[in-house]
């Protein structure tokens, strides 16, 4: 078979993601892969498309736009012929993500997204991970703000840990300290899509309440864990702390990254005593008590109010954005993120590090995240030989590592910092 055409693929390059994405990549690497990287656009829309590209000015005017639809197979299978590695941002992924897995598994191309849709992975690891370890596909959910920082940071801790006590640690509480950013309309949409889901399916509810969904059916992990729902004063951090929204898919992906860690018999796994929980920092004293109520009272009113039709049509009718919107570029540009790890080892070692990152955590940091992961699996993570990440679907822990860590903290402004203790 000839070497595809590109190295990677954005499709969704005209959403709202997308097109930040896009911009990154061209400021990256232009739009001739004359820096390294040979990429191209896709989406469904070919006037959108030829927009977007005439939006990113002279530098652009020299590349592909590929034109493929979520819901046309044939259309799927062109395109993936023609690259290494596709990095989607169409979502939310539970509507339209199955068709393009499919293909990428059973072709062999490699494949990453900014998903945070556990039920969604969960199903797709169920039905094509024998398909991509046949194909050699390297498929590597949440590479955007859930879950790279959380998973990362987590991998970032232990190898720290391991230099410095010779052992991992058996329990990480990482705590967002500080946070600037907006929702968009397509997270949003991913949100209430689980809920109204969730609403009339029992199995789905006990899928979401299973801290070991995404790991392996023969993973069996002795530790308890818990998830934070209330307020909750945190020793550690001399602080209140409250819920943290994306909680809930950054622990399922740090605990299969363990459980691949396992399987692979890999000296970089974390124990089977492993404990892992996050939650947000909301300050001292009883102001820092009252906003940590306040965060698990209104995750709680959201939830509800999502899983009832009408309220759910009020909230996205009126209140919430619509797919397609999201942060303004100032805001993208202004937003930040701090993100706290406290591990300690069996014998009581404990271990400090924080990750931040500039730009808002969920649009501006995310395409950079997910534009380097898509460039260290095309370019970085050999498919043979020595070291290289055998076909099936992957963290961006245990796909990445190192690799990534080094490629995001020198292109994507994070920081991975180990802090005194």
């Amino acid at each position: 078979m000839p070497a595809p055409a590109f190295d990677v693929v954005v499709f969704g390059a005209t959403s709202f993601v997308g097109q930040i994405l896009c911009r990154y990549l061209l400021a990256q690497f232009g739009g001739k892969g004359k820096a390294g990287l040979r990429w191209a656009m896709a989406a469904r829309s070919n006037t959108k498309l030829a927009a977007l590209k005439a939006e990113l000015g002279a530098e652009a005017s020299s590349m592909t736009l590929i034109t493929a639809d979520s819901a046309d197979e044939t259309s799927l299978r062109a395109m993936c012929a023609q690259t290494r590695v596709v990095a989607s941002t169409v979502g939310p992924y539970a509507l339209y993500g199955d068709l393009l897995v499919k293909v990428c598994a059973q072709s062999g191309t490699d494949y990453c997204d900014l998903t945070g849709e556990t039920p969604w992975i969960a199903r797709m690891i169920k039905s094509y991970e024998a398909s991509a370890q046949q194909s050699g596909a390297r498929i590597v959910p949440c590479c955007g703000f859930d879950s790279i920082p959380s998973d990362l940071g987590v991998w970032f801790v232990q190898r720290l840990a391991r230099e410095q006590f010779g052992a991992p640690c058996n329990q990480i509480k990482m705590r967002v300290k500080k946070m600037r950013g907006g929702a968009s309309g397509g997270t949003v949409a991913s949100m209430l899509n689980i809920v109204k889901e969730a609403r009339s399916n029992a199995q789905l509810r006990r899928e979401l309440a299973n801290p070991y969904s995404l790991c392996p059916p023969d993973y069996r992990a002795p530790a308890r864990q818990t998830d934070l729902r209330g307020a909750k004063y945190e020793r550690d951090f001399d602080a209140w702390c409250g819920p943290f929204v994306m909680a809930a898919i950054n622990t399922r992906v740090v605990f299969r990254s363990n459980s691949l860690l396992a399987r692979e018999a890999s000296a970089a796994y974390y124990g089977d005593d492993f404990c892992y929980d996050e939650a947000m920092l909301t300050g001292q004293g009883f102001a820092g008590r009252s906003v940590a109520t306040g965060l698990a009272a209104g995750l709680v009113t959201f939830t509800i109010a999502a899983a009832i039709a009408p309220t759910r049509w009020l909230m996205t009718s009126l209140v919430l954005p619509a797919p397609g919107q999201g942060p303004s570029p100032r805001a993208q540009e202004n937003g930040f993120y701090d993100i706290r790890f406290i591990g300690r080892t069996a014998a009581g070692k404990v271990v400090a590090a924080k990750v931040t990152g500039d730009r808002d955590p969920g649009y501006g940091s995310t395409a950079k995240m997910l534009g380097q992961a898509a460039t260290c699996l095309a370019l970085d993570i050999r498919k043979t030989g020595k070291d290289s990440l055998a076909g099936g679907f992957w963290t961006p822990a245990t796909a990445f590592g190192d690799k990534l860590i080094s490629r995001l903290t020198a292109h994507s402004g994070l920081v991975f910092e180990k802090l005194p203790q």
